[in-house]
């Protein structure tokens, strides 16, 4: 172990994974004058690739100010589609919900492709951010002095500071012990995007039947002939998902339409489709000594809301705070003291989102004329009730509870 450690090249930061968490927590850091190296076996190609795959997310107005502090906003913004307006419904009945923030706006749906090569291009070009691309891993080692990485081709690295951004397969999570408790929903996740007849006029539609959601939210014009297109998340029970995945387009489009009540028009699929596995999971803990986790690897919530990666990006942020404060502070970077501040600070957040999108799943899956008659009632109070519309729209926002700098507006 010694001798590895003389020969290893040693960073303040060590950050498994070059997923959007990953790399924005590396731009975050090196704001503050740490030296940060970020590991992953994915390909360069792979990350800079702009083709569009039909994923997209939706970034709540916290994640796209974020973008804006890190300097990455105004290359985006013209394929970033605002997000104006929530539509929410019980299936197709009257009595759902409108949310409107009006000019603030909810946040921006942007294609995945776009956000990973932008932040990709970002910590390419900085020179305080060395990317190791292409790298498998061979051994991981923590002792009370450092974090050790070895790759298959001999070449290692040591940091003060190991942190798991892999997702939810994390190697690091697991050396570090930390459990991770999970859950399948015996869903799955079916996505792709398509074009509308009609315009979606920035509204994320969230249609609600008892195998599962449909969300169409808005993206970008075809650029070529004007055409409204769509992001679709689509769940459904796990039997069914191989069905649904190798239809036609035509007759995918026509359920989708279907399914829309046609109020968007035809709906047409433009891109594959995809599907994953839907699953709740949590990890008992996000630090340990010199080791903490970030986004996928530390909680994984049902997309019925789309706050997945707002979660991971509010951890990022919240993690770059403390260790930036730190660092002013002349502390070492994996002080378990100091990283408890970061696990305290994002345990109780991601637990209530987890909590939040479990109980919605499971109330609007609730199949029967009753349960739809409750949850009707229940949208018509929140609808005229002026507290609870505006915390429904701080949370879409991502705007509310004690936010890190880097999700605040500069002065």
């Amino acid at each position: 172990m010694t001798d590895t450690h003389i020969s290893a090249q040693h960073s303040d930061i060590l950050i498994m994974g070059a997923g959007p968490a990953g790399l924005a927590l590396a731009l975050a850091l090196v704001r503050s004058g740490l030296s940060v190296r970020v590991i992953d076996r994915i390909s360069p190609q792979t990350l800079a690739d702009p083709g569009f795959d039909g994923r997209a997310s939706a970034l709540a107005s916290t994640s796209w100010q974020m973008l804006q502090n890190l300097g990455l906003a105004d290359g985006l913004w013209r394929d970033a589609c605002p997000i104006d307006r929530i539509a929410v419904s019980d299936g197709l009945r009257k009595g759902g919900l409108d949310f409107d923030a009006g000019a603030e706006g909810m946040g921006v749906m942007l294609p995945n492709s776009l956000l990973r090569g932008a932040l990709f291009e970002a910590a390419s070009a900085d020179g305080d951010i060395d990317l190791v691309m292409g790298a498998d891993v061979a051994t991981r080692a923590v002792d009370a002095h450092r974090a050790t990485i070895t790759l298959a081709d001999g070449r290692a690295f040591s940091a003060s500071l190991l942190v798991g951004a892999e997702g939810r397969m994390s190697p690091t999570r697991d050396i570090a012990g930390i459990t991770l408790g999970q859950w399948s929903y015996r869903q799955r996740g079916i996505v792709t995007a398509v074009t509308l007849e009609k315009s979606h006029q920035n509204t994320a539609f969230e249609i609600f039947y008892p195998d599962g959601p449909v969300a169409i939210l808005p993206l970008n014009d075809d650029d070529d002939d004007g055409r409204a297109m769509a992001s679709i998340v689509w769940t459904v029970p796990e039997g069914k998902a191989d069905a649904w995945v190798s239809l036609s387009d035509r007759a995918f489009g026509a359920a989708l339409t279907k399914m829309s009540g046609g109020f968007l028009g035809e709906i047409t699929p433009v891109t594959p489709r995809s599907s994953w596995p839907l699953t709740l999971c949590q990890a008992s803990a996000m630090v340990a000594p010199r080791i903490a986790l970030v986004g996928d690897s530390a909680h994984i919530i049902h997309p019925i809301a789309g706050q997945g990666l707002n979660l991971g990006l509010r951890d990022v942020a919240a993690l770059a705070q403390v260790l930036g404060e730190g660092a002013r502070l002349g502390l070492d970077p994996g002080d378990l003291a100091q990283l408890k501040r970061y696990q305290d600070w994002r345990m109780l957040d991601n637990a209530m989102m987890a909590g939040a999108t479990d109980v919605l799943n499971r109330l609007y899956g609730l199949p029967g004329s009753a349960p739809s008659l409750v949850r009707r009632l229940g949208m018509q109070i929140v609808g005229r009730t002026g507290l609870i519309r505006r915390f429904i729209i701080d949370e879409a926002r991502g705007s509310s509870g004690d936010l890190p700098e880097l999700l605040m507006a500069s002065d």
